[in-house]
């Protein structure tokens, strides 16, 4: 009987020999028709159902803002990194792709040698019987000659199985891969950059505030003390509204180091120094408006747009092709093999036609016991599963974050319209409140607490005028907005 793995090499087989391994199928996952958080009137960047702003964080129209981007992509540490392993990724996918061509290498060689006088060659002329004196025709051999030799030889495994085929897919999908994870990583630094920034123009506008508070502290501290020496007030009430004030004082330096902390944060995400940045961004600026409108694009067109998406699906690509490789490695190899060279013992006769010497002809590797091989293949087939998995979680988890951030933007939005409320409101009660005390008709008590309910009420409005900015950050992130 012949052996199992010799059958396959029918003309049946042959026939059939590039279907040997799994083809890549993308997973099926339901993905929603419609985004769950409901559109809101009224707020301010309304979500539409427009194509997304590739572009986004231009929608805010601050030139430092555009500026600092432009400079991160080019000097972040994160990216230069994750550009270089794109590029060896690149360099591997060439080497797996030469097996597809023949191995030709060429040598030149020269070598002195002598032949043992007690060796094989002895033997041998003892065997045959050479005629003649036999010590004569033993040194005559054993004498050190030079051999020179040039030539080349070639090999070329014929891919019957596809397992180079395989080899170059998962090279490929390696690559993707790898870029995809280039991606992902410009994405989050123009998300940490532009978050960042926001953040820096929000403690500005907290330490405007609270500059604002110290002076209207000291204006009242002055009413108070003016009062006190009038007799239409005690001394209770100026060290109540000198406490205020020192309390308001005391913010100052806090906001001071959160500004420059955030100003070395973005250094750090520029590749700077500590303080590089500081003559750019301690000029105090607004925080920039957000958009008019925030396109969201439609979810089925998510799966083509986040870079952890892609990177899943390439994954799943390279891990398909993988089994493709460990199924096509429990087949025969055949390899053709060939030498073509020129030998002579003297320099002189190396380009003689009769010095030339070759072989050529067909190699056949055959595994015919290797319970190894089949574990491999077991192996990647659950790898194959598992990356299946991870690209399913992968795109559920996308969906998730997606709704979660434009629940949060939306929710933030009618938080904020409350708080602008709440902010008038305050103003007027202070105004009323401090031409009252001034009048004498109403007492110290009543006049710090509406200064401080107004305070409070700033601080909480432009927080949440920050909050907006950067969750509507976090939502571009998610709908993976970018892509170069």
């Amino acid at each position: 009987m012949r052996p199992a793995h010799l059958l396959l090499l029918t003309s049946a087989a042959l026939a059939t020999a590039c279907s040997v391994g799994p083809e890549f199928s993308r997973p099926e996952i339901a993905t929603p028709t419609r985004w769950q958080a409901a559109q809101t009137e009224g707020v301010v960047g309304q979500p539409a159902a427009q194509d997304i702003d590739r572009q986004w964080w231009m929608s805010f129209n601050d030139a430092t803002l555009n500026a600092l981007v432009q400079r991160a992509l080019s000097a972040n540490f994160d990216v230069r990194l994750a550009a270089i392993r794109v590029a060896q990724s690149r360099a591997q996918r060439k080497g797996v792709a030469g097996d597809r061509w023949p191995t030709i290498n060429a040598s030149v060689s020269y070598q002195r040698e002598r032949l043992s006088e007690f060796g094989t060659g002895t033997r041998l002329i003892d065997a045959i019987g050479a005629p003649g004196n036999r010590d004569a025709v033993i040194d005559a051999l054993s004498e050190g000659h030079d051999v020179y030799q040039a030539g080349f030889d070639a090999a070329w495994e014929l891919d019957l199985w596809g397992r180079v085929r395989h080899a170059i897919e998962s090279a490929d999908a390696s690559v993707t891969a790898s870029v995809e994870e280039l991606h992902a990583a410009q994405l989050s630094l123009l998300a940490e950059v532009t978050r960042g920034y926001l953040e820096l123009r929000g403690i500005q506008e907290q330490a405007r505030i609270a500059d604002s508070d110290i002076q209207a502290g000291e204006e009242l501290l002055q009413l108070t003390e003016d009062r006190a020496a009038g007799g239409l007030v005690t001394q209770l009430d100026v060290a109540g509204q000198r406490a205020h004030l020192a309390d308001a004082r005391a913010r100052v330096p806090q906001l001071r180091q959160r500004e420059t902390q955030a100003i070395n944060g973005l250094a750090l995400l520029l590749g700077e120094q500590p303080g590089a940045l500081r003559d750019l961004l301690a000029t105090v600026q607004p925080l920039p408006t957000i958009p008019t409108n925030v396109g969201l694009g439609i979810p089925a067109e998510v799966a083509r747009r986040r870079p952890d998406i892609r990177r899943a699906e390439a994954r799943l690509r390279a891990a398909t092709a993988d089994t493709g490789i460990a199924v096509a490695d429990l087949y025969p190899r055949i390899t053709l093999t060939g030498n073509f060279a020129f030998q002579a013992l003297q320099a002189g006769d190396l380009t003689e036609w009769g010095a030339r010497q070759w072989t050529v002809g067909p190699s056949l590797y055959l595994p015919v016991f290797n319970g190894r091989r089949h574990a491999v293949v077991e192996l990647r087939k659950l790898q194959q599963q598992e990356a299946a998995v991870a690209y399913q979680r992968t795109v559920l988890q996308a969906w998730h974050e997606i709704d979660n951030a434009l629940s949060a933007y939306i929710a933030e939005q009618q938080r904020n319209q409350e708080l602008a409320a709440g902010v008038a409101a305050s103003k007027d009660a202070y105004q009323l409140a401090t031409l009252r005390y001034r009048h004498g008709l109403t007492n110290f008590l009543v006049a710090l607490d509406a200064e401080r309910t107004l305070l409070q009420a700033e601080r909480a409005y432009s927080d949440s005028n920050t909050l907006i900015a950067t969750q509507l950050v976090a939502l571009y992130k998610a709908l993976g907005g970018w892509n170069e």
